[in-house]
């Protein structure tokens, strides 16, 4: 589960190729010292990382999707399921919490690198501050969406996403790794555009909640994934990845068609039943025509799987 903040098949053939591989390409893990530049701070190493943790799925699969496996010596922190073209890979590496891990289990192993999907791995209820952590020889990087300081936060968009798996190519001594999935990406956001199979139709992204839903806001990855389909989000105008909407806007909107978001906190299933119980909510024309798309969660947040969902939502519109 992720904290909330306001603010296709080419690929998984690619990545499939990726994962779990030791060396592509002429990449090399064991090269020298290397930086890259992360929501203002500079993370160094003395070599490409080899004893990795990472501390949500995003950042799993990000570094799965490159082919650093073999390099990563736990995670932690699922969403929903790891993606089939991983499984192989990440059944190989420890699971230390089901959420995220104290602090003391994780220095214990002696990593090299901690990355993180949202800023919140750093609260001082988790593993405490990158500053802390760096005193004592822990790298760490944070997905550039979700830096602390939201001024440095990156403006959802593929490039900001191909820079991120590009970053992880860098720690990793993988880039030529890095450049593949993200030609496979590119790829695949370009059939999804040409196929326009969303195109005329107001879409809500409901990812979760039932007194006041969350939904996918203007600026993240749902409204990237709409975007990419010819959609209209109905929730365009909220500044932020994720936000806090009201159903008094998704009344008005009537919308065409409900992406839902399937979560291990939050399953599909259950924003179903909600809508078509709700005396109101049921009168919508999607809930009423069965208008319902279910995208994993793990396939709405800007990383190596957003370009899957993407397919994943064009596909099933194109089915209706």
């Amino acid at each position: 589960m992720r904290t909330r903040f306001t603010v296709g098949a080419t690929l998984v053939a690619a990545t499939a190729l990726l994962s779990g591989c030791s060396s592509t390409n002429g990449d090399d893990p064991a090269s020298g010292a290397i930086s890259v530049e992360n929501c203002g701070r500079t993370v160094t190493l003395a070599a490409p990382a080899k004893a990795a943790i990472t501390l949500n799925q995003g950042a799993t699969e990000t570094a799965l999707s490159i082919g650093a496996g073999d390099q990563m010596i736990g995670t932690a922190y699922l969403d929903d399921t790891i993606a089939p073209q991983w499984e192989q890979a990440y059944s190989k590496i420890p699971v230390l919490a089901k959420e995220f891990p104290d602090r003391e289990t994780v220095i214990s192993r002696k990593p090299d690198l901690l990355l993180a999907s949202y800023g919140t791995a750093f609260d001082d209820k988790a593993l405490g501050s990158q500053d802390e952590l760096a005193k004592i020889g822990i790298a760490s990087y944070v997905s550039p969406f979700s830096c602390a300081d939201k001024a440095k936060r990156a403006p959802a968009s593929w490039d900001a996403i191909a820079r991120e798996t590009s970053d992880n190519g860098v720690l990793f001594g993988r880039p030529s790794a890095a450049d593949e999935v993200n030609a496979a990406m590119r790829t695949t956001v370009d059939g999804v555009k040409a196929a326009a199979t969303g195109r005329g139709k107001k879409i809500f992204w409901f990812d979760s909640g039932t007194t006041t839903p969350y939904v996918g806001g203007g600026k993240g990855g749902p409204q990237l994934i709409i975007d990419a389909v010819g959609g209209t989000n109905v929730f365009a105008g909220i500044d932020g990845n994720w936000a806090d909407g009201d159903w008094e806007t998704v009344i008005t909107a009537d919308p065409d068609v409900i992406v839902l978001a399937d979560a291990g906190w939050d399953t599909a299933q259950a924003k179903r039943a909600y809508l078509e119980n709700d005396p109101v909510l049921k009168n919508l024309r999607a809930v009423k025509t069965g208008a319902f798309i279910v995208v994993p969660f793990s396939e709405s947040t800007p990383g190596a799987r957003l370009a899957d969902g993407a397919k994943s939502v064009s596909d099933q519109l194109g089915e209706r």
